[in-house]
């Protein structure tokens, strides 16, 4: 029996405003520790509150949010600590692409990869948000290369978890220019099938990663937002 009109059009509506706010959140529009009430983003999308309760509600089994007693909602703080246990389970999971890739006959096209990372240095992007976006893809890109179904959907699920933290790490010239030649590196590596060296490679350019979220501060945050969201 189909579903009524009315309940797939509330159904798409709030998955556009759960979209909005995770997007919100991502571009530090809401800042971790930020209350905000179910009227004030009602008011602001221009919907009931029915449909933001219910996105705040899958929000919320997603970690993003906490709702407070009598008290509205809150933007989870940044939980360190299960930000090291994700990046732990990418590196295994992308060292075990890497064996895979490298021992593949004959070895998946990586053209597209190949094409952005090891591009001339004057063809680089220096684009903040195009380079946190292609970095995604390219570990993302890796790993589905394998053919591995699971593996990748896994990856994926955790490449959604962090992807508010790396986008800081990408605010940094610094970082982008790393990026570049620490992929490419690993690029040339999985390409001659020098599966140690990609290994080392790609364990080092992870934990670089790591290390670099223990520096992030609320300042920090609060310039990244700056950054995406310039004044009108």
């Amino acid at each position: 029996m189909a579903e009524p009109a009315n309940t797939i059009s509330r159904t798409k509506l709030t998955e556009r405003i759960y979209q909005q706010l995770k997007q919100d959140i991502f571009d530090f529009r809401l800042l971790p520790g930020d209350r905000f009430s179910e009227n004030e983003v009602a008011a602001r999308l221009q919907v009931s509150r029915t449909p933001v309760r219910e996105a705040l509600t899958q929000l919320q089994r997603e970690g993003y949010v906490k709702v407070l007693f009598r008290s509205g909602w809150q933007v989870n703080p940044f939980d360190f600590d299960q930000f090291d246990q994700l990046y732990d389970v990418r590196i295994v999971l992308e060292l075990a692409a890497v064996q895979k890739l490298c021992s593949m006959d004959p070895q998946p096209d990586l053209g597209e990869l190949k094409k952005f990372w090891l591009s001339k240095p004057e063809q680089r992007s220096e684009d903040e948000q195009e380079v946190c976006r292609a970095d995604e893809h390219f570990h993302c890109a890796l790993v589905a290369a394998t053919g591995n179904r699971e593996m990748a959907r896994i990856h994926m699920d955790l490449t959604e978890r962090l992807r508010i933290i790396r986008r800081i790490d990408f605010t940094q010239s610094s970082r982008i220019d790393a990026t570049y030649e620490e992929h490419g590196q690993i690029l040339r590596a999985i390409l001659a099938r020098r599966y140690e060296r990609a290994c080392t490679l790609i364990k080092a350019h992870i934990e670089a990663s790591k290390a670099e979220v223990r520096k992030i501060t609320l300042h920090k945050i609060h310039e990244t937002r700056g950054r995406q969201n310039p004044p009108v």
